[in-house]
This record gives C-alpha cells, structure tokens and sequence, in this order.
C-alpha cells in the first residue's frame, strides 16, 4: 500500500488517485442493499430524484431510464448507512490527506448513486465539471489555476469500468484534438480515441478520487451493472469557492431537522459548514456544469 504522502502526490500530478479499503466488508454489504432498495425504488418513479438517460447535467427532469440516484442521504429514503459512511473516520481521513486540510474544514456536500440503465447505452461526453466546453484556451487555462477547495470520488460496490479520464489534464488546456472531442452534449463514440485517455478500473470497494476538473468521460451500458458511490467533500479555507458547483443540485432539504438528527457529531458538523456556505451564497445566480 502507498504511503499518504505518495497517494497525494499521484492525485495531484495525475488528478486522480485510486485508493482501497475504504470500506469494511460489512459496510460493503450495508450499502450495496441500501443502494439496491435506493435503485428500485428510483426505478419505479416513487423516488423523483433521478439522473436521467438522455440528460447529462441538472437540472434533470423525467424519463424512462436512469443512470443514477440523487441525494442518497435523503433522510425520506431511510437509508442512514449512506451518510454514516460518508461522516466516517476512513472517508474523512482520505479526503483531509488529498485535501491537505484537518478535520475541522471538512464541509458536507453530495452523495449520489450511479447506477446502470435498463434500456439503453447512455454516455457522458468529454468535459470538465466546472469549466464550459465552449470555454477559450486562455480562458480555461486561466480557470485551471484556480483551487477549488473540494474533491470527488467513485467508491465501486460492483466491479466499475466506466469511468475514463485524461491524466494530469486538470493542469492544462486542452490540445486542438482534445477540444475537437470534447463538448457539452456529444457522447464520445469511443472514449479512448481522446488523446492521453485512459479507462479507470475499480475493483470491488476500491475508490477513485479525481480533481473534478480532469476531463473525463463515462459509458454505461445496460449489461454492465453498475452501483457506485459518487460523492464529494469540501474545504471550508475556500469561503463559498464550492457553491456553484455544489447549490445547483437543489440541497434545501439539507437544512431541514430530520436530516441533521440523521447524521453523527462529525456529520452535523460538516453540515453546519455547508449551511453557512449556502447562507452566505443565497440569492447569487448558480450556473449548471456537467457532471460524473
């Protein structure tokens, strides 16, 4: 097993770093038949919340497939495995030593499913999460300077090879033929076409954490099943850095008692910081961006 200080490293070079064991085998089990009951009920339209086929970003709407679950922490879906996972000391840990921050900066953001369809194949296209594919090279060399203060991950509950990213793409522009492939709607015909790409394969409770503005891609297909944990965590030492990444995806529940008296001491606290930040962002315009 690397060390902390080399996992740190590989994430900050390449933008992604893979890293195990961040769920006991029996948190395994607890959260793949939390995820079923999640997936089934989202399937047969009682649970509204959904990422649909044919939709790659929020806001969403209906339709009759789906490629994932939104706000698996909901306390309505009475699943609280979800969120004392995510509060947990091996989460939490993996996101300060990535973060290089402590415990106490630690904000709660997303927890959502992604799941495969039934129907059909579905693909996300080539992109950043929060830089526009329309962006200009100055441009998106000028965003990639900025800290965003947060970091992502995909914890696979199944076998998951769908996930597929351009290494150490978050530090620069992308070449002519990187932006030929890449857009805001176009799914990639074959995702290792895109120069540098490679295809990121998690064994069963292995967790890939990436800089959410690597560009990457995914590809879901109906005969692959898929159930992976997608989640993110904030660094409060970035103010409100995180909001308009993260308010676009509808939180007000969050702020409600049932959900707090859902969580553990860690939890609340995590949650008390990311009430601050959407206190202090209310009102502010929030543009939607693409995400996997």
């Amino acid at each position: 097993m690397p060390t902390s200080a080399q996992l740190k490293e590989h994430y900050d070079t390449h933008g992604y770093v893979i890293i195990p064991g961040l769920l006991t085998p029996s948190e395994h089990a607890d959260l793949l038949a939390a995820t079923d009951r999640v997936v089934a009920r989202t399937r047969s339209g009682s649970w509204p919340h959904a990422r649909v086929v044919g939709k790659q970003f929020p806001p969403y709407g209906v339709g009759d497939d789906i490629w994932g679950v939104q706000h698996a922490m909901h306390p309505a879906l009475e699943e609280p495995v979800f969120a004392r996972w995510y509060a947990g000391d091996a989460v939490r840990g993996a996101a300060e030593m990535l973060l290089g921050c402590q415990d106490e900066d630690l904000q709660m953001e997303l927890f959502n499913i992604l799941v495969n369809p039934v129907r059909s194949e579905f693909a996300l296209c080539w992109h950043r999460d929060d830089i526009k594919g329309s962006a200009s090279e100055d441009e998106e060399r000028a965003a990639l300077t900025v800290r965003h203060y947060g970091v992502q991950w995909n914890t696979a509950l199944h076998e998951d090879v769908s996930l597929y990213v351009v290494p150490g793409s978050h530090r620069v522009p992308r070449t002519a033929v990187q932006r030929a492939l890449s857009n805001d709607t176009a799914a990639p015909a074959d995702p290792l076409a895109m120069p540098g790409a490679i295809g990121v394969k998690l064994r069963v409770g292995e967790t890939v954490f990436y800089n959410n503005n690597i560009l990457h891609c995914a590809s879901y297909s109906p005969n692959i099943p898929r159930a992976t944990l997608h989640a993110c965590m904030g660094d409060t030492r970035g103010g409100s850095a995180r909001a308009r990444n993260i308010l676009q995806h509808d939180l007000g529940w969050m702020k409600e008692e049932a959900f707090r008296e859902s969580l553990n001491l860690k939890g609340r606290q995590m949650l008390e910081r990311l009430v601050r930040m959407q206190e202090e962002y209310h009102g502010k315009d929030i543009e939607y961006s693409l995400e996997e």
